[in-house]
């Protein structure tokens, strides 16, 4: 019986990406903007970095490319999956990996950056906030420093900060979190809603230890969203779903809250299987995203180059 469930996830699995590869094969051969909706004025359409060869890094689902090291990405694999952190350098090729002593990868879902105890340095979060059945009473965020240098034969090992963070009104699953680097405020963006739910913990809460009850922040227009990234000036917001990726440019004096409330723009985005990974550089004029491997389909990384500065 195990077989056959097997078998039929697969096929179902096939028949979800046909759309995804037509899309993407007819883009290519009659040069077609599937969605008329896509700006291309403001970041250009993606350009193939490389394959990720690592048969480790197999399943994506969190990407922050470093404040301390511009040119290194961190990336972590989806539920289950080793409790460490893998470094690229922004042409795929592997650095080194973290791992977080003591902790379980129940499912790690997003990757966020920004800022935290120490004023001036620059944190990494682990979001471990999957929950396909709804089953879990509380979210965990993992929270270190950004690291040193990383040798490619040797882990580090870090000891990391836990916060427990609680949705008011029930569990939920979610893959989107992402830090306010102008108010260290953390935000988690539910999934499987009709319209997916914003929830806010307050920077002065986020201390190791902590439980903290999240705040419902508001409702938004999006539905099945799975990763996303605030530039580190804070001006620049994206929310990716399997199919299109948002984007807001925060105008100055806006909370993030206002700014989500506007009507974003849809970026060009090369169709994946299971794209969950999206990140800006520290400079905000390029993203990269990164998909899962799926069957036959191997991780790819991308990059989006910034082609002009909106209004």
């Amino acid at each position: 019986m195990g077989f056959f469930i097997e078998m039929l996830l697969k096929l179902l699995f096939l028949f979800s990406i046909i759309p995804f590869l037509l899309s993407e094969k007819l883009q290519k051969k009659y040069d077609m903007r599937i969605n008329p909706q896509v700006e291309y004025t403001i970041f250009s359409g993606p350009q193939k970095i490389s394959r990720i060869e690592e048969d480790f890094i197999d399943e994506t689902s969190g990407m922050v490319v470093s404040q301390k090291y511009p040119g290194h990405i961190f990336v972590h694999n989806d539920s289950d999956g080793a409790a460490e952190i893998y470094a690229l350098d922004t042409l795929g090729n592997y650095l080194g990996s973290i791992r977080l002593d003591g902790v379980r990868n129940r499912d790690w879902e997003d990757l966020a950056i920004g800022p935290g105890p120490d004023a001036g340095e620059s944190y990494l979060y682990i979001g471990d906030i999957g929950d396909n059945f709804s089953r879990y009473s509380e979210l965990i965020i993992y929270r270190i420093p950004e690291p040193e240098a990383l040798d490619p034969e040797e882990k580090l090992l870090v000891v990391p900060e836990k916060i427990v963070l609680k949705y008011p009104d029930g569990s939920k699953d979610a893959e989107t979190m992402f830090i306010d680097p102008l108010t260290g405020h953390l935000y988690v963006l539910t999934k499987r809603d009709a319209s997916n739910t914003l929830y806010k913990a307050a920077a002065p809460d986020l201390v190791d230890g902590n439980k903290v009850t999240l705040e419902r922040v508001m409702d938004m227009p999006i539905t099945l969203s799975v990763g996303g990234d605030i530039s580190a000036d804070g001006r620049q917001i994206l929310i990716k779903n399997y199919w299109v990726v948002y984007y807001w440019n925060r105008e100055p004096g806006e909370s993030l809250e206002e700014t989500l409330k506007q009507q974003p723009k849809l970026l060009p985005y090369e169709p994946e299987p299971q794209g969950e990974a999206i990140a800006f550089t520290p400079s905000g004029q390029a993203y990269f995203t990164l998909s899962e491997k799926k069957l036959r389909v191997e991780p790819v990384l991308y990059r989006y180059e910034k082609v002009l500065t909106p209004e």
